[in-house]
């Protein structure tokens, strides 16, 4: 099986480099050979591939620079993700969209269903369900994963900067009130791998989905599991999200139901708790 990945740098687009099955082959496109910010040439390279699916691991992701960057982030997250939908659906090539729980207005306790209203607080979720809505007209087959929380050892992530602050300090503030699922970007990377073969067997799977990690934790104890996991001793004080003020509003609730994705692919919510672990392995490997 041959793919066509958007990214090459970016947290899940490394982990789709490692997780390739034997056999298997991948082109990666860092932004040298397709800038998001236009939206023509990237249609334009998924026009002449020779893959069998296109995975869109690509994203503008600086939360709070949205609000400022409305426009770039839409053309990025939105429109860029469309065209290639389209031109992949003229081709009847599998296409696969990474999408984000900001999508959502974060209220309630609830876990959300994909087919639950949308309501995006800030620019990002806008550009990101702009991509969603995308990708869904342009009416091939295809895949919309939203998830939550990435972390990895690459990239920057909640993850390594509460263990290098946790390094320097003996406490620190963290948001208690915004709930969520921890996703490690490796289990993104193989649920995308999973998901674009079986879309090219039945493109009657086609859909939205939610991938997030379990079980539901709060920033504050996130970061108490990491620097458990690490073996540091910062203290891990609660703060609600009124003191922690951000130039883009961040969902309170940010959990997605998984059901549908193992109903559909056999797929479970993964453990972050085991992702931790690994992450935090290979980061303590990376520095010996």
């Amino acid at each position: 099986m041959r793919l066509l990945i958007f990214g090459q740098t970016g947290q899940v687009a490394r982990e789709l480099a490692r997780a390739l099955p034997s056999g298997w082959q991948a082109d990666f496109l860092g932004r040298g050979r397709a800038d998001l910010s236009d939206p023509m040439a990237c249609a334009a390279v998924v026009s002449v591939t020779d893959a069998h699916a296109v995975i869109n691991a690509a994203a503008y992701t600086a939360v709070d620079r949205a609000e400022e960057e409305e426009v770039l982030a839409t053309n990025i997250n939105g429109a860029a993700p469309a065209a290639m939908a389209r031109e992949a659906a003229m081709r009847g090539l599998p296409f696969v969209q990474i999408s984000t729980d900001y999508v959502f207005d974060g209220s309630g306790r609830q876990s959300r269903h994909p087919a639950d209203p949308t309501g995006p607080l800030g620019a990002y979720g806008r550009s990101k369900l702009a991509g969603e809505d995308g990708v869904r007209t342009a009416a091939g087959p295809h895949a919309i994963l939203r998830t939550s929380w990435v972390f990895s050892a690459h990239g920057s992530n909640f993850v390594k900067t509460m263990l290098r602050l946790g390094a320097e300090r003996a406490e620190l503030r963290v948001v208690a009130d915004q709930v969520g699922g921890p996703t490690p970007a490796a289990d993104i990377a193989r649920a995308c791998l999973t998901v674009a073969a079986a879309l090219r067997t039945d493109p009657a799977l086609s859909g939205t989905y939610h991938l997030a990690g379990a079980p539901p934790v709060s920033w504050a104890d996130f970061a108490r599991a990491i620097m458990a996991a690490a073996g540091l001793s910062c203290r891990i004080t609660d703060i609600p999200t009124r003191d922690y003020p951000t130039p883009a509003r961040r969902p309170l609730n940010s959990r997605l139901d998984g059901t549908t994705l193992k109903t559909a692919f056999g797929i479970d919510p993964p453990d972050w708790r085991a992702g931790l672990t690994a992450v935090v392995k290979e980061l303590k490997g990376s520095r010996s």
